[in-house]
């Protein structure tokens, strides 16, 4: 499959069958990763693929979180288990993660790097016919979505990648052209 093949067939994909991913399949997605350039070639990036149980207390994390906007401790508790289950059953789950730094020049090419080589996994994964959906936002930083990764504290999460194969088709978002983002400087 050609690079531009790749970019126009990914998309996020939020229903997977229940193939499991692979261990070989993970690898293949990790070394592409750590093919994406990085300053002075630290390699920041650090990956955690997450079994079911680990996947479960990410879930139940994020249930939890969720979980607080509902006023009924009983339908709180049964959203949280059921968002722990839909995450124990996905087929695999990768977090990136990037080592902290105090210097906000390299914590940003840092974070630069580390969504170059998610971008990779996600490009592998559409070559080895997987899909994949990348999630952010405030639950990276969550105690207990931390403790479900295995994160030592001198990490912080960047994305969590979901990953499997699809269980149908996605079509494309329509999206500008780039020429509606582009200035040519002379």
């Amino acid at each position: 499959m050609h690079t531009t093949d790749a970019i126009n067939a990914r998309r996020s994909v939020k229903r997977f069958t229940a193939t499991d991913v692979s261990r070989e399949q993970f690898e293949s997605m990790l070394a592409a990763a750590t093919l994406a350039p990085n300053h002075k070639l630290n390699q920041p990036w650090r990956f955690y693929v997450l079994g079911p149980d680990a996947r479960y207390a990410y879930g139940l994390a994020l249930g939890a979180r969720k979980a607080k906007k509902i006023e009924d401790a009983a339908a709180g508790a049964a959203l949280r288990e059921t968002v722990g289950q839909e995450h124990r059953s996905l087929p695999g789950m990768l977090a990136v993660a990037v080592v902290n730094t105090e210097n906000p020049e390299t914590r940003e090419e840092d974070y630069a790097a580390a969504m170059m080589a998610i971008q990779n996994i996600s490009l592998t994964a559409v070559t080895l016919g997987l899909g994949t959906h990348i999630k952010t936002g405030a639950i990276m930083n969550d105690p207990a979505a931390r403790a479900a990764v295995g994160l030592p504290d001198d990490q912080r999460i960047i994305a969590v990648v979901n990953v499997g194969t699809p269980s149908e088709e996605v079509p494309p978002k329509k999206r500008e052209p780039a020429t509606a983002f582009t200035t040519w400087v002379p």
